[in-house]
């Protein structure tokens, strides 16, 4: 997290330096494409909310999120409108992997086995739509704040969810197949090389439902059902090339 937030903040003086330039540099807008792809791929960082988590009704307490490296790949596809303005589709394939971790305390000794894990990789494809303001536009430099709306279609066949140091066996934990998002980033290009940082949100409760295997549970614990509301925000950077 210090490394991003340094990166971001020598972003923002170079931004300062290129507007100087950019001042006296004058820019040619019909020189622009109307269009323009390009392909990028980098790593992210998901860090999973949770807003609720009971068992049998029990509240669970002392729940630590983590933080896993992922990985992604898109193709994208920008439309440059009048001035510095322009919207931006992406496809992309995304890894996400985090976990959650709760300590068999006093609080939750009565319905836990042992320190519990939850982990999680998720495989989705997501779909953003995103409006860019160029803020820094003086060739072969640019800078960029963007933001807006993106879907995600969890593959539910590649996205694993472990549960352990739990008394329910057998629990399988189903992901909600499309979540909505909310996107907010940066972006830095060098002729056509370019870097993106981005922050984003999962708008809703992730998932669907929770069961487990109550004929290999014992009792009391085959009656006590699992219900956990959580989000799953990410941090990403990238690197690609646009044409």
């Amino acid at each position: 997290m210090r490394k991003t937030a340094l990166i971001l903040i020598t972003s923002l003086l170079l931004a300062t330096g290129l507007q100087g330039q950019s001042r006296k540099r004058g820019r040619d807008a019909t020189r622009d494409p109307a269009v323009n792809v390009g392909i990028k791929a980098g790593f992210n960082s998901s860090m999973f909310f949770i807003d609720h988590f009971s068992i049998g009704g029990k509240e669970l307490n002392d729940i630590q999120n983590n933080y896993k490296v992922g990985y992604f790949g898109a193709f994208f596809c920008r439309f440059n409108l009048k001035k510095h303005h322009y919207l931006q589709t992406e496809l992309s394939y995304n890894v996400s992997k985090g976990s959650i971790s709760i300590a068999n305390t006093v609080e939750n000794k009565d319905i836990l086995f042992d320190n519990a894990l939850v982990k999680t990789s998720i495989h989705s494809i997501d779909l953003p739509v995103l409006y860019g303001y160029k803020f820094v536009d003086a060739r072969p430099y640019g800078m960029a704040l963007f933001l807006g709306p993106k879907v995600a279609y969890t593959w539910e066949k590649h996205t694993q969810n472990e549960y352990s140091g739990f008394y329910q066996q057998n629990i399988t934990e189903n992901l909600r197949p499309l979540c909505f998002n909310a996107v907010v980033g940066l972006a830095v290009n060098v002729s056509n090389i370019f870097f993106d940082f981005r922050y984003e949100g999962v708008l809703h409760n992730m998932v669907e439902s929770v069961s487990f295997d109550k004929r290999i549970t014992g009792s009391p614990y085959c009656d006590q059902d699992i219900y956990i509301k959580r989000r799953r925000n990410v941090l990403s950077f990238s690197v690609g090339v646009i044409f």
